[in-house]
This record gives C-alpha cells, sequence and structure tokens, in this order.
C-alpha cells in the first residue's frame, strides 16, 4: 500500500514538472486572421504576423488576389473561408487584424454571416467611408485595369460599398495614419489623410475605439506603434492611451 501511494505522489510529481512544457498544446487557442490590402500580398503582413506569433496568437497570415473580384465576392470566398480554416483548427476565438480593402472586406463578410467565436477587429487605415481617390480616378481606364473590381467600389458615394455596409455590429478598433507619401493623392482629399483615405473616412459606426498615429498608409501594418496598439486592442478590447 505504501509502495503505491509513493508511486501515485511521484506520477503527480512528474506531471506537474512537465505540465509548463506541454501547455503550450493543451490549452485553448485564439486565432488571429491577418488580411492585407489592394494590390498587397501576405508579405506586406508578415512583420505584424511575427509580433502576433510572439504575442502567443495562432496566426493565419492569408493571401489573396485582391484585384480579382467584387468586395462582396472576396469577402465570401477570402473571409469565408479563413474562418473555416480557424474553426478546424479548434479556434476558441476568432479575431482580425486588417490592412485597407481587408477591413471592408470583414465588414461585408459579417454583414451577411454571424462567427459565433468572433473576438475582436483590429483596422488600418481602412476606407470605411470611401476614399476621395476613387471619386476622382475611378472611371479611368488605368485605374479599373491596376485596382480591378473591389478598388473601383471604394469611392465615398452613398452607393459605394463601404458606405453601403453599414454600421458596426462587433468590437472593432481603428487605426488611421496622418502622414502621406503620395501628395498627388493627397491634393484630392479633405483634411488630414495617410495618402489614401482620409482620417475622417476612416471612422465606422458603431466602432469601439480610433486613434490616428503618424504613418503613411503603406506602412501602417508595419508601423511599431500600430503593431503594439493592435495586441494591446485585441487583449484589451481598447487602445492604449498611456502610450506616447
Amino acid at each position: 500500500m505504501a509502495g503505491s501511494r509513493a508511486k501515485f505522489f511521484r506520477t503527480i510529481f512528474i506531471f506537474m514538472a512537465i505540465a509548463p512544457l506541454l501547455s503550450p498544446s493543451l490549452e485553448a487557442h485564439e486565432d488571429v486572421i491577418l488580411l492585407h490590402g489592394l494590390c498587397r500580398t501576405s508579405r506586406s503582413m508578415s512583420v505584424m504576423a511575427r509580433a502576433l506569433t510572439q504575442a502567443s496568437y495562432n496566426v493565419h497570415n492569408v493571401d489573396y488576389a485582391s484585384r480579382s473580384k467584387s468586395i462582396e465576392l472576396l469577402g465570401e470566398d477570402v473571409v469565408g473561408l479563413a474562418v473555416a480554416d480557424c474553426e478546424r483548427d479548434g479556434a476558441v476565438k476568432i479575431n482580425f487584424v486588417t490592412h485597407s480593402l481587408g477591413g471592408i472586406l470583414v465588414r461585408s463578410y459579417l454583414a451577411n454571416h454571424s462567427v459565433p467565436t468572433l473576438g475582436r477587429v483590429v483596422m488600418l487605415g481602412s476606407p470605411n467611408q470611401g476614399s476621395e481617390v476613387v471619386d476622382k480616378l475611378g472611371g479611368w481606364w488605368l485605374f479599373k485595369k491596376i485596382n480591378g473590381p473591389a478598388g473601383n467600389e471604394l469611392g465615398t458615394g452613398k452607393d459605394s460599398m463601404p458606405n453601403r455596409l453599414g454600421a458596426a455590429n462587433f468590437c472593432v478598433g481603428i487605426i488611421a495614419g496622418n502622414r502621406t507619401i503620395n501628395w498627388i493623392n493627397s491634393l484630392m482629399i479633405p483634411g488630414s489623410d495617410d495618402g489614401k483615405v482620409s482620417v475622417a473616412r476612416t471612422k465606422l459606426a458603431g466602432m469601439t475605439d480610433h486613434i490616428v498615429i503618424p504613418s503613411a498608409h503603406p506602412f501602417l501594418m508595419r508601423n511599431a506603434t500600430a503593431i503594439r496598439q493592435t495586441i494591446y486592442f485585441l487583449r484589451n478590447g481598447k487602445f492604449d492611451r498611456t502610450a506616447a
């Protein structure tokens, strides 16, 4: 009897000793779906992906042909497939981190589908009310050729896709940039902008939080402050107002 008891306690001791090594595979995990912007690839989100992985999230950095289809079709195909992958992966919570067009795809998908395990969404420079650049250049043949069907749907008119999608009914934090490297585009955009979209037009009715950082549109997803604030929002449901 004494020997059996000693063996029992020895087994418990060994398990307790190795439990910290086993816990990453035993614990339920949160997933983050990354969606890049128009005319970009998943490589543009690689820095963000590494940071989120280091922050213990299970990351799905999605690559998709952003110029191939309309926003609605891209949302159905790209976002739908990514969500299904996370669900098969056993995610207890599915979050999104998006750049530019990626945020509109998420809005389009969530307007038509319920995701029971939906967590939080962070949008970087998404034209939630469209962009004046599309208003000015959308009719040009070259613009249509470069940006495809989705790019032409991002105007500021009431019938544009971003403005037809309505308010957010999910927890979303929006990070806008107020620096530009494209002065030609910026001349078309009233107010502060990031070279693609104005700060004002990144805002979305129903949004949870909104901050502005000194970054141009193409670099938002690589910006150290944006990455830090993204992780903070995913963990806390708000941005860190105490950060320098």
